[in-house]
């Protein structure tokens, strides 16, 4: 079942989206969804296109919504590349580990994006973003976000644009520390890739058909997500720019020269 998409207009957006994408003019896209299915609520799909910066971020875990009687679950989240211009940049964590009134001064004054650490990014990068990192994505950037379903962002900063900041939220969850290395990496251009293992989702890009060890984990329904070539889901067409629910991973016919990323919740 191919997905329905929610268009975003954004005020940081783009108005030329890399292919297959295309914008209408006048129209600054920042974001499409994917609307989340009924069977994997879980899970939110989307396009992120950065004209200009995105603010200083962080979101809570699912212990700190629950803890705050929210009734939502945090949100953990993952970038891939796919579009990004000449030294374009993700900011992910600091250095070293900033204090919660160091965190707060910086984002008062404006230096939280200056001590942020800036990633020069090409397509085919991954990162992974635990809850309470702090970030930002660079103008210039194109990517792929699979994430928690949840709509719970705390903004730090936001370059004096005038929408409202959640410092003592914001600071009260952010582990303002070093984001992990282990959490990044860049893709190969072919093979099977685990990129996410949980604890929320698993997370896979694969070419071709995916190898035994890659299908034995997904049992039950997954999102498909072409990059290259078309997928057949269930009968239906999938192709780049699109997303699809799958009832199972026998269900999909991967293109033999395509790649896909695949996905579901745990």
């Amino acid at each position: 079942m191919l997905l329905s998409t929610k268009t975003v207009e954004k005020p940081w957006g783009k108005d030329e989206l890399p292919a297959p994408f295309a914008a209408q003019e006048g129209k600054r896209i920042g974001e499409i969804w994917f609307e989340p299915p009924a069977e994997l609520p879980q899970l939110l799909v989307k396009y992120i296109f950065a004209g200009e910066a995105l603010s200083v971020q962080v979101h809570p875990s699912n212990t700190q919504t629950e803890a705050k009687g929210l009734g939502r679950q945090g949100k953990e989240e993952c970038w891939v590349v796919i579009d990004a211009d000449e030294g374009a940049t993700l900011g992910i964590g600091f250095d070293h580990q900033l204090s919660a009134e160091e965190l707060r001064a910086a984002s008062l004054d404006g230096s939280v994006e200056k001590k942020l650490v800036w990633h020069k990014v090409t397509p085919g990068d991954f990162f992974y973003i635990p809850a309470n990192t702090v970030h930002a994505i660079g103008g210039g950037v194109s990517i792929i976000e699979i994430q928690q379903n949840s709509d719970i962002t705390y903004r730090l900063y936001d370059y004096g644009r005038p929408r409202e900041l959640h410092l003592d939220d914001g600071v009260a969850v952010a582990q303002a520390g070093v984001h992990d290395p282990a959490c990044r990496t860049h893709l190969p251009d072919v093979g099977d890739v685990s990129l996410v293992k949980g604890p929320y989702f698993r997370l896979d890009r694969v070419t071709g058909k995916p190898d035994a060890a890659t299908a034995a984990r997904y049992v039950g329904p997954l999102l498909v997500i072409p990059r290259e070539g078309e997928a057949q889901v269930a009968g239906d067409t999938v192709s780049p720019g699109e997303c699809a629910l799958a009832p199972s991973i026998a269900a999909v016919s991967f293109a033999a020269d395509g790649s896909c990323l695949i996905t579901q919740p745990l």
